[in-house]
């Protein structure tokens, strides 16, 4: 199903039958990806007395509590309250839901002992294209990304004039594959989500980060149409499902 849209002065032409699922699901499981040294997600049967919610138990209707953390258990989008006193939602702030973006893959470089996705890779990738979102896929990419428990890993992150260059180029929202676009244990600076977030000026309260993400191989890179879809939790930051669609201009 092909769809026409204007977006901005352009006509592009969607395949809307094609959808690119870049999201990693939640599941109660050990296996389940996880950070910030967390316990697994739980998604367990209501209980009442001697009453299970679970058909195989003997009731009419199946009823899970689910117990989850977005920021550590999978994909998620976040908005600046996230590092604010003042609080804000991602539900109240994220409004629109369709994007242009740009797909890139980047071998983050070695500095200090750490792995890091530099200004000039950023440069080089994205060059003077004109994008709403950025996704950043690091390498090696495997499947192992769907399962990993990154907790004290020290993964790949961007750094700071890294993500002054997005800001300037009017990146939105920046979505990675990596827990966090800031270093695991970085004392609580949180440099890139300052940075990204300019919270040192007139906060960018429109945009998000969404981490997490998995971007198959078979995603070559370039231009998309991204689908940015949230749930709507009052709260920081939810899960999400960020969804890719071709371009046939």
């Amino acid at each position: 199903m092909i769809a026409t849209i204007q977006y901005n002065s352009r006509k592009l032409q969607i395949d809307l039958s094609e959808p690119l699922d870049i999201s990693i699901p939640i599941k109660a499981s050990k296996s389940n990806v996880n950070a910030w040294n967390l316990n697994p997600p739980k998604i367990e049967p209501v209980k009442y007395k001697e009453w299970i919610a679970n058909v195989n138990e003997g009731a009419c209707v199946n009823s899970n509590n689910i117990s989850f953390n977005p920021h550590a258990h999978g994909t998620h989008t976040e908005c600046v309250g996230h590092i604010t006193e003042k609080s804000y939602s991602i539900n109240q702030n994220l409004k629109r839901f369709f994007f242009l973006a740009e797909v890139i893959t980047v071998a983050p470089e070695t500095l200090k002992g750490d792995k890091v996705i530099s200004r000039k890779q950023l440069q080089f990738a994205i060059g003077n294209k004109k994008r709403d979102a950025i996704i950043i896929r690091t390498i090696p990419n495997t499947i192992e990304k769907l399962t990993k428990q990154y907790s004290n890993t020290n993964w790949p992150y961007l750094l700071p004039d890294a993500v002054e260059l997005l800001v300037s180029k009017g990146v939105k929202h920046l979505l990675l594959d990596t827990p966090s676009i800031d270093k695991e244990k970085d004392e609580c600076e949180l440099l890139g989500h300052n940075a990204f977030w300019n919270t040192k000026g007139k906060l960018r309260l429109d945009s998000t980060i969404t981490e997490f993400v998995f971007v198959p191989n078979l995603v070559e890179d370039g231009e998309y149409f991204l689908n940015l879809q949230i749930a709507p939790f009052e709260n920081d930051a939810s899960p999400s499902k960020p969804i890719l669609y071709k371009i046939k201009e």
